[in-house]
């Protein structure tokens, strides 16, 4: 698919340039060629590496693995069951899928943070559900998880705020720290990196987000972590690590008070009240006086 991806994108750019440029058509073969491998190894990289998703890939296509294929099984813990029945009960009767996502959550913390074929179908015996509707909400929303994941789920957000003050050097150590990128799992099952959109912290930026599957249901917690320099990620995945409780929210401040903030991958206090330390760079709005 990759291949045929990257040959009709290079045709597309060598048409382009040649309707620029008649003379590029006596080159075309081996433009074309050139073209067609360069884009490959673009398209493969961008989805092998930097642009996975929480699932097996960016095409929501199932594949089969030792732990979820159409053999393994699903079943609902006796308490969960009661939960799940507690919150299909919020709905009427005849709207039962309306309960969909709250209970696919449920099904997710029980199967150790993902979603297995088994457990997707349990899910629509339960609802009362076709199997494709219960599919099609599980590969839309990027909270559920459709392969293994580890016991903690770490999403660093990469939203321009997080961006601006730092996110992509915590993402940077973080990924030298597990020795995984995003969309992978480490070794030892431990730690799964994610990137997530917006996590809504924006005023305690750079933030990550941490799912712990490690206890089932009855443990499941998630967790922001907040005001983060490089060194904070690493002392938070190291408490995790040896069956801590970091610190929650922001590792700086107690609330959202204009303390300081995270500039240059350094926690940089404010002069009391005062959160504005230098000249902004611009650009300023025209002189209309």
């Amino acid at each position: 698919m990759l291949g045929r991806i990257a040959g009709l994108a290079g045709k597309a750019l060598l048409q382009a340039a040649s309707q620029a440029s008649p003379s590029l058509h006596a080159a075309e073969p081996a433009a074309l060629a050139c073209a067609s491998g360069r884009m490959q190894g673009a398209v493969s990289q961008w989805l092998q590496v930097r642009h996975q998703t929480n699932s097996h890939d960016i095409f929501n296509i199932h594949k089969d693995t030792p732990e979820n294929n159409a053999n393994t099984t699903f079943e609902w813990l006796p308490a969960n069951l009661k939960t799940a029945q507690e919150i299909i009960n919020r709905y009427p009767s005849n709207y039962k899928a309306s309960a969909i996502i709250p209970v696919l959550d449920l099904a997710q913390q029980q199967n150790a943070g993902f979603l297995s074929l088994a457990a997707l179908n349990s899910v629509a015996i339960l609802l009362e559900m076709p199997e494709i509707r219960v599919y099609e909400v599980a590969t839309f929303y990027s909270m559920f998880n459709r392969s293994k994941m580890g016991k903690y789920h770490i999403m660093v957000c990469g939203t321009t705020p997080c961006r601006l003050q730092g996110a992509l050097k915590v993402q940077e150590t973080i990924e030298k720290h597990l020795g995984v990128h995003i969309g992978e799992t480490t070794e030892d099952g431990l730690f799964t990196l994610s990137e997530m959109e917006c996590m809504g912290a924006c005023v305690n930026a750079p933030m990550i987000a941490v799912a712990d599957y490690s206890n089932g249901v009855e443990g499941f917690s998630y967790n922001y972590y907040e005001d983060l320099t490089p060194e904070d990620c690493v002392a938070v995945i190291e408490t995790l690590k040896k069956g801590g409780k970091p610190k929650l929210g922001s590792q700086h401040r107690d609330k959202a008070e204009p303390a300081g903030c995270v500039a240059g991958g350094k926690w940089i206090p404010s002069q009391g009240q005062q959160t504005l330390t230098g000249t902004p760079p611009g650009p300023r709005a025209p002189n209309l006086g």
